[in-house]
């Protein structure tokens, strides 16, 4: 079993940091991002701080039926068994043209609305990306955490989200560990750093609709 997961460096200030250290964080990840690995496994995880309510980013991670939603590799999704809403439910994705693959076959391992988790596993498909397993977490943190005092940026409210994804793979013959984290980590910072763009602009447009509601409310 490993404990432990590689860190990359980086120069993206929204990329939060994890101190695992830290007894909360250390029992989150025991309880969801503790993967067992076999000898040809590797594993990996990767965060993002999102200045948009927990709710909102939820809203999209969740839609197991419409990844492509955030997910800019994906063309298309199609619902092979189930709805798509409960554990159990495959889809058929259609990639993008320029990527080694065309298609994955993925299920719902876990879609946890209470606690924001979901676990998708890949079960076949024209990629080499076998026994793949991801798990995204979800995670309120509070705005006066990680901004400066005399900051007055309130746009998104008080509260901000942490987006954790981590991920057991097998490592393909003729690969490294560190070759099959390298690819995998790239492919999840593209997702990652589209759900940050989309949930901040949805967050945004829905403060300034608030706000513009109430300077007219407020004139009366």
């Amino acid at each position: 079993m490993q404990t432990s997961y590689p860190q990359y460096a980086s120069s993206n200030p929204r990329q939060e940091q994890l101190d695992l250290t830290n007894p909360k964080t250390v029992e989150m990840f025991s309880r969801y991002h503790n993967h067992e690995l076999l000898s040809n496994q590797c594993c990996s995880f990767l965060s993002q701080i999102i200045d948009a309510p927990l709710e909102l980013v939820w809203s999209m991670v969740s839609r197991f039926d419409q990844p492509q939603i955030y997910k800019r590799f994906v063309r298309s999704c199609k619902i092979i068994k189930g709805d798509g809403r409960r554990t159990g439910s495959i889809r058929e994705v259609r990639l993008v043209s320029g990527l080694p693959a065309t298609s994955s076959t993925e299920r719902l391992d876990l879609l946890d609305h209470a606690n924001h988790v979901i676990c998708v596993s890949i079960l076949g498909g024209d990629h080499r990306l076998n026994n793949y397993k991801s798990i995204i977490t979800l995670h309120e943190i509070s705005n006066n955490d990680n901004q400066d005092e005399s900051s007055d940026d309130d746009v998104f409210g008080n509260t901000s989200t942490v987006v954790i994804q981590s991920y057991v793979v097998d490592v393909p013959d003729g690969n490294t560990a560190q070759d099959t984290r390298l690819f995998v980590n790239t492919l999840i910072r593209c997702d990652l750093n589209s759900l940050d763009s989309i949930c901040e602009k949805m967050a945004c447009s829905s403060s300034s609709s608030s706000y513009s509601s109430s300077t007219e409310d407020s004139s009366w």
